[in-house]
C-alpha cells in the first residue's frame, strides 16, 4: 500500500479527474433524467435540467453508501489499486463517455467506469485480483435493470390504462402533466443516489490506496460526498442535450401518461438497486422503461432499430472502457 507522502500532487489531481467524470456523468445522463418530461412538454429544456439538478443533489440527504461502498470495497481485492489503476479506471470511463456523447449514443457511465476499473487492474494484476461477487452483480445488472424497467413500465402503463379507462384523453393528459413531475424527481433522486456514489466509490478506493483513509472507516470523508453530489448536480445542469433527442423521441413517441409509467418504473428499480448497493445503470433503466411503454401500445410503436443500436453500446462499454484503461494505465507508470 503507498503511503501519505508518495506525490501528493497525483492523488489531488486524481481527485479532480474522478470529479470531472462526476460532472461528466452528470452531463452524459442528464438525458436519462429529463428525456421524458421534456419530449412530452410538460417542462421546457432549462426547466428540467433545473429540475433534474436540484433532485439530484437532495438525493445526498436520503440514500446511504451503499453503492460507494460496493464500488470502493467490492471490486477490487484489497492491496491492488493504487494512483496507476485509478488514473487508467477513470480515463477509460471518460474515453468512452466522450465517444458515446459526440455520436448521441445514450450508453451507461457506471458500467464505463467498472470496465475502466477492471481493465487497469488486470493490467496490474491480472483477472484474479478482482472480486468475483461484486463484478458478477454489477454485470447481472446489465440485463436486470433495463428487464426490471421493462416491466415495471409496462406495468405503470397498464395499470393507469386501466384505471383512466372512463376518463376522457384531455382529463387524463391534464393529470398526468403533474404527475409527471412527480415522478421526474422521483427518478432524478435515483439517478443522483445510485450515480454519485460511484464517483464516491472511486475517490474512496483512492484515498484507502494513498493512506489517506482506511479500509476499516464505515464512510468516506464528508467533503468526498458533498463534492460528488454537487458535480453531478452542476452536470445534470448542462445536460447532454444530444442524448435528449435519441432517449425522448428516436425510440418511442411519448405523452404525459407515458412519461409518468416511464419515470415511475425506472424510479422504482433504481431505488431497489440503490438500496442493494448495486452500480446499475440509469441509461439501461430508462431505456427499458420507455420501450415498455411504447411496447404496451403495440410494437410497431417502438423504433427498434433504434434500441438495437443502444443494446450495442451497451455490450461493447465495458471492455471497451477496459481497454483504454489498460493502455492508460501502463502510459500512467511513464508519466508518475
Amino acid at each position: 500500500m503507498q503511503t501519505v507522502p508518495t506525490a501528493l500532487w497525483v492523488v489531488v489531481l486524481l481527485v479532480f479527474l474522478a470529479i470531472a467524470f462526476d460532472f461528466m456523468n452528470g452531463f452524459h445522463d442528464a438525458a436519462n433524467s429529463i428525456a421524458t418530461v421534456v419530449s412530452t412538454g410538460v417542462l421546457k429544456p432549462v426547466q428540467a435540467v433545473l429540475f433534474a439538478s436540484a433532485f439530484n443533489f437532495i438525493a445526498i440527504f436520503i440514500f446511504q453508501l451503499s453503492v460507494a461502498a460496493t464500488v470502493g470495497k467490492g471490486i477490487v481485492q484489497p492491496g491492488v489499486v493504487d494512483t496507476h489503476v485509478v488514473f487508467g479506471a477513470l480515463i477509460g470511463a471518460i474515453s468512452w463517455n466522450l465517444a458515446t456523447w459526440y455520436y448521441g449514443i445514450p450508453s451507461s457511465s457506471s458500467h464505463a467506469l467498472i470496465g475502466g476499473i477492471v481493465g487497469a487492474v488486470m493490467a496490474r494484476a491480472g483477472a484474479g485480483s478482482l472480486v468475483s461477487a461484486g463484478i458478477l452483480k454489477t454485470v447481472a445488472f446489465i440485463l436486470v435493470s433495463p428487464m426490471l424497467g421493462f416491466l415495471l413500465g409496462s406495468m405503470m402503463m397498464v395499470g393507469v390504462a386501466w384505471v383512466c379507462r372512463r376518463a376522457t384523453p384531455s382529463r387524463v393528459d391534464r393529470w398526468f402533466r403533474r404527475l409527471q413531475l412527480v415522478s421526474a424527481g422521483a427518478y432524478s433522486l435515483g439517478h443522483g443516489g445510485n450515480d454519485a456514489q460511484k464517483t464516491i466509490g472511486i475517490i474512496w478506493m483512492l484515498l484507502i490506496a494513498t493512506g489517506y483513509a482506511s479500509a476499516s472507516d464505515s464512510a468516506p470523508p464528508t467533503w468526498t460526498i458533498a463534492s460528488c453530489y454537487i458535480a453531478i448536480a452542476v452536470g445534470t445542469l448542462f445536460g447532454g442535450w444530444r442524448i435528449v433527442k435519441t432517449m425522448g423521441q428516436k425510440i418511442t413517441k411519448l405523452r404525459p401518461v407515458g412519461g409518468f409509467s416511464a419515470e415511475t418504473g425506472g424510479a422504482i428499480t433504481l431505488f431497489l438497486a440503490t438500496g442493494l448497493g448495486i452500480p446499475v445503470s440509469t441509461t439501461h433503466t430508462i431505456t427499458g422503461a420507455i420501450v415498455g411503454v411504447g411496447a404496451t401500445q403495440r410494437a410497431s410503436a417502438v423504433r427498434w432499430g433504434v434500441a438495437g443500436n443502444i443494446v450495442w453500446a451497451w455490450i461493447f462499454t465495458i471492455p471497451a472502457s477496459a481497454l483504454v484503461a489498460g493502455i492508460a494505465y501502463w502510459l500512467s507508470l511513464f508519466l508518475f
